[in-house]
């Protein structure tokens, strides 16, 4: 009896005995496995046996009722389900060059990204790509990473900041997003290049949700001033937001590109001088796991549009890959 070892399996057994080695350990019966795998009993039988020949031990233990596995066979049995699992992912993975990149995709990101980003990309995406189905959720930022460490999306779409870790993700980086104030015309903070945390501090400020990335840097922000913010109006959205202080009822803090042209008539933005103000946007995916094509070719037009859109921007940020 020889020893198992990569060069004699590969030379002396083919795939089909070690699917037929399975299917007996799974149907502890030599004919059961058989007619499941639509082969002679009697042929069944010997293939078992020369497999048990070239691994150098006995793979199943016979009794009068059936055949089960040894513990040598459960270890063999164990690596086949990994090896057979991978064969599938090849199988699949090299039909996407004849037949079309194609699968599912499931995306969590904020709000913000969503309207800034995802959805004028997935329209665009899907164009491209028809045979890949993309389901969106809308989560605050910490969440969205932790619904890809917990296994409930595929993809982040998030803002890498402070109250972010991202230990447990392979990050893309898409692009650069920079925070502002805006006031309401004829405001005092209209007439100056540029405010701090500081200075917003003595305001009356517009807040949006709580939980969302950008109330939470403010937050920390005035806690490291030792002062606290003056919310009081607090909404939903930046877009209710916006109608608040355009009504002159307060400032607030606003993504720049989200802003609308239409807006600048009754509203001035006003440079924010803080380091927390620009943000990085970027894309994750849970490390050490192998990304799916579908998702791999949604990271590359996304970081290859943002590239594309950045370059012949104003403030002339490059994205990185990570």
């Amino acid at each position: 009896m020889t020893v198992l070892n990569a060069h004699t399996l590969t030379r002396r057994i083919d795939l089909f005995t070690l699917r037929l080695f399975l299917t007996v350990a799974e149907e502890q019966q030599i004919r059961r496995a058989a007619l499941r795998e639509n082969i002679a009993p009697s042929a069944a039988t010997r293939r078992i046996h020369d497999l048990e020949e070239v691994a150098g031990i006995s793979l199943f233990d016979r009794q009068p009722n059936g055949m089960v596995p040894t513990p040598p066979g459960e270890v063999l049995a164990r690596h086949l389900r990994l090896l057979f699992a991978n064969l599938d992912v090849m199988g699949r993975e090299v039909a996407q060059f004849t037949e079309g990149v194609r699968g599912h995709i499931s995306i969590s990101a904020t709000a913000a990204i969503i309207i800034q980003l995802l959805a004028p990309a997935i329209a665009e995406f899907s164009r491209q790509f028809p045979l890949i189905d993309i389901e969106l959720q809308e989560n605050a930022n910490v969440s969205v990473v932790n619904a890809v460490i917990a296994g409930h999306a595929d993809l982040a779409m998030f803002y890498a900041t402070d109250d972010v870790s991202c230990e447990a993700l392979d990050v893309f980086e898409c692009r650069t997003d920079r925070l502002v104030a805006i006031v309401p015309r004829g405001h005092p903070m209209g007439e100056r290049t540029s405010v701090t945390m500081r200075d917003l501090l003595e305001e009356v400020l517009i807040g949006i949700s709580p939980n969302t990335s950008l109330m939470v840097q403010m937050r920390k922000a005035a806690e490291a001033l030792g002062g606290k913010l003056r919310e009081k109006y607090r909404v939903n959205t930046v877009e209710v937001a916006r109608s608040l202080v355009k009504a002159g009822l307060g400032v607030m803090i606003h993504p720049e590109c989200m802003l609308p042209t239409a807006d600048l008539t009754k509203l001035v933005l006003v440079k924010l001088d803080e380091p927390w103000a620009v943000r990085r946007l970027c894309a994750g995916v849970k490390r050490g796991e192998p990304i799916a094509a579908a998702t791999k070719a949604f990271i590359a037009y996304v970081v290859d549009e943002t590239l594309a859109a950045t370059s012949t921007s104003s403030n002339g940020a490059d994205p990185a890959v990570l």
